[in-house]
């Protein structure tokens, strides 16, 4: 059985999405078994969000997969193939899916699949390299992109480098004992 139905709101994460309202197209089997129907599918959608790296557009199409059972409802207190009132199945209640009468809710168990299957952090391009950190810019429109900024803590220092060229005044004596005392202080 094939269907297209519209997304809730809520199928997403924060970064990216089925938008609402968006078609999902769904291709379902539904086969009874002892305890109930069990409905197997697959839910085809189109995702949108944005790179967590350089907050471009991102879009792509999603294909997941499912299988959930729905069991009858309860008659006269019993759950079909099951005793009632035991300690599994009151914990097993709020995991269980229940027909209502010939008809069964898909919203959650779709808006679990596809959340699942959703990317954590989605990127426009497996080598995004991000925004500047210094203004913003797309490092992937300008790879050679940089700033010549120095920390104000080192800019004082700067100062005391020697120039292109000037090696010193010629005195070798004078730059021996420099290198000395330099190797006494790593000692």
């Amino acid at each position: 059985m094939t269907r297209t139905v519209e997304a809730p709101g809520d199928f997403g994460i924060d970064v990216i999405g089925v938008p609402a309202k968006s078609p999902v197209e769904l291709e379902l089997r539904l086969e009874s078994v002892v305890e109930g129907v069990l409905v197997t599918g697959t839910a085809t959608a189109r995702i949108a969000g944005e790179c967590v790296r350089c907050l471009e557009p991102v879009e792509d199409d999603l294909e997941v997969e499912f299988q959930e059972l729905y069991y009858y409802p309860e008659d006269d207190g019993r759950i079909r193939g099951a005793s009632a009132g035991s300690a599994s199945d009151e914990d097993d209640e709020d995991e269980t899916y229940r027909l209502e009468g010939d008809l069964f809710d898909l919203q959650s168990v779709l808006r679990d699949a596809v959340v699942l299957a959703l990317p954590l952090q989605p990127v426009c391009q497996d080598d995004c390299l991000g925004l500047c950190s210094e203004c913003g810019a797309r490092l992937s429109d300008d790879p050679d992109h940089h700033h010549d900024a120095v920390d104000p803590r080192w800019a004082a220092l700067q100062g005391l480098s020697a120039a292109p060229g000037d090696e010193g005044d010629g005195n070798d004596e004078d730059s021996g004992a420099r290198e000395g005392a330099a190797e006494n202080q790593e000692k």
